[in-house]
């Protein structure tokens, strides 16, 4: 029998992981000089997913790096794997599906026309800051210097 301590546990790791690689995500997307980067906690209005990564690319060129990157990063930083990718080829909207973390890379008229952050209004901002870093997105050494406050924790 599994004990709810136990399973309470479980969720907040899992949780605690969720939010690790959305950060990376949006500090890989934010290096690549993605625009108008984002986290949205959906934890509250979904049991599908804990949070979404949003950011805008200005070019085909630029969205395929930004995917690139933050798979790379994904894998040799915190070593997930992306469970599915979806847009890669046209670019105008780049899906990484990572279970509980999803990335949304867009060009910057379907972001506007979509605008998943109207969609998701009632979503929490999770804040994340790309001048704390050191490394970079393209040498896999991105990771924070300063911790993260998250459900009243403080986690590196």
């Amino acid at each position: 029998m599994i004990s709810t301590s136990t399973t309470l546990q479980d969720l907040e790791q899992r949780q605690v992981r969720s939010l690790a690689l959305a950060q990376a995500a949006a500090r890989t997307a934010a290096a690549d000089r993605g625009q108008d980067v984002i986290i949205l906690d959906l934890r509250s209005l979904t049991q599908f997913f804990d949070f979404f990564v949003i950011a805008t690319g200005t070019s085909r060129r630029q969205v395929h790096a930004m995917s690139e990157d933050i798979v790379r990063t994904l894998a040799q930083e915190l070593n997930d794997r992306r469970i599915g990718r979806e847009g890669y080829e046209e670019s105008r909207w780049i899906l990484l599906d990572y279970g509980s973390v999803v990335v949304h890379l867009f060009d910057q008229e379907t972001r506007e026309y979509y605008s998943l952050e109207t969609l998701w209004a009632e979503a929490p901002r999770i804040e994340w800051k790309l001048s704390e870093m050191t490394g970079s997105a393209t040498n896999g050494t991105l990771f924070a210097t300063t911790p993260t406050v998250f459900d009243g924790k403080e986690i590196a």
